[in-house]
């Protein structure tokens, strides 16, 4: 009995990495420009972390370079945190103010767009005219942002811009200026996300329906349920964790706004709404040469998004969900 035991605690003994990776060489394989990219882009720069703490310059005591300034740069403590958070030039509490107010409106807003329109696809009977849908709401996303920001200019511009004309036809002096008042910037952003990114975010949730036993709908048809009480108690329960993983990826998100979009989209007239962490990080980075305190800023938006993904995820597994992990 016991040497049958011993032969079956042997036989689930976990396989050795070396033995496993000769086994399935080719499926490693496959991985392995995934990890080497993950390492390079995502692991190696977070050495670059440590200038936070520095009173980083890239020349400093006849030595030049990245390298060398990291390790002959003064170590400063948490001088370039007080800095971020004091700064009378840029206060933090408006760069925080800005940046939450486009995520939660984002969050409201575009989050649940993709959902609605994938489960109007969904309900769609034709399939040539659901193939062409699909096709036609997943353009937008391969279009450059550059783009998309021309064409709101064209289009809303005060002096000549079709929406803006058509607006002032029936508001007449009243009509909003959008790239100019303050007021309407986050609007924009998210309205601009809404419509570039809602098609193709609809892929995830279309592969989660497609995983959707028939027989549900068969058997809820039969008992008399039509097509609001199938979407309600089949439909949404199917995707709710795909939902869930989404939710918890998105509050990671929360302090990422999206450089390139604003700062494409910012101007003299509207700076008091679109200055945000990332526009913050770079001016102060990039134009002014002031690396430590961006640094610190970054890293302060990491901790942010870490404490909020941890959160969410801990939420969803008290409210009975799988979460992220």
């Amino acid at each position: 009995m016991g040497k049958k035991n011993n032969t079956s605690a042997y036989q689930h003994k976990k396989t050795p990495l070396i033995t496993d990776m000769k086994r399935h060489k080719w499926l490693y394989l496959m991985v392995l420009p995934g990890v080497i990219w993950m390492i390079i882009f995502c692991y190696l720069p977070m050495g670059g972390l440590v200038m936070a703490f520095q009173n980083y310059k890239l020349r400093i005591r006849g030595h030049s370079g990245i390298f060398s300034s990291f390790i002959y740069s003064e170590f400063v403590g948490l001088d370039n945190f007080k800095e971020f958070f004091t700064s009378k030039t840029v206060s933090f509490w408006s760069l925080f103010r800005n940046t939450l107010s486009i995520s939660l409106l984002s969050l409201a807003l575009f989050f649940p767009a993709p959902i609605i329109l994938s489960l109007m696809l969904n309900e769609l009977r034709c399939m040539p005219f659901k193939r062409i849908s699909q096709t036609l709401v997943y353009i937008p996303h391969f279009v450059s942002l550059v783009i998309v920001a021309s064409l709101t200019q064209q289009l809303f511009n005060s002096n000549d811009g079709a929406v803006y004309q058509l607006m002032e036809m029936f508001m007449g002096d009243g009509a909003p200026k959008i790239l100019t008042d303050p007021k309407y910037f986050n609007q924009l952003i998210v309205g601009q996300s809404i419509w570039k990114e809602t098609g193709y975010g609809t892929i995830i949730f279309l592969a989660a329906l497609s995983g959707v036993d028939m027989q549900l709908y068969e058997a809820a048809r039969v008992d008399g349920a039509g097509r609001w009480r199938l979407m309600w108690h089949i439909t949404l329960p199917a995707i709710r964790g795909t939902v869930v993983i989404m939710l918890i990826m998105k509050c990671g998100s929360i302090l990422n706004t999206g450089f390139e979009q604003i700062y494409l989209m910012k101007n003299d007239l509207n700076a008091s709404r679109a200055q945000v962490f990332d526009t913050y990080i770079y001016e102060r980075g990039i134009v002014s040469g002031q690396y430590s305190v961006s640094a610190a800023a970054g890293l302060f938006k990491s901790i942010v998004s870490l404490i909020l993904v941890l959160s969410a995820n801990k939420i969803a597994k008290l409210c009975g969900e799988s979460g992220f992990y």
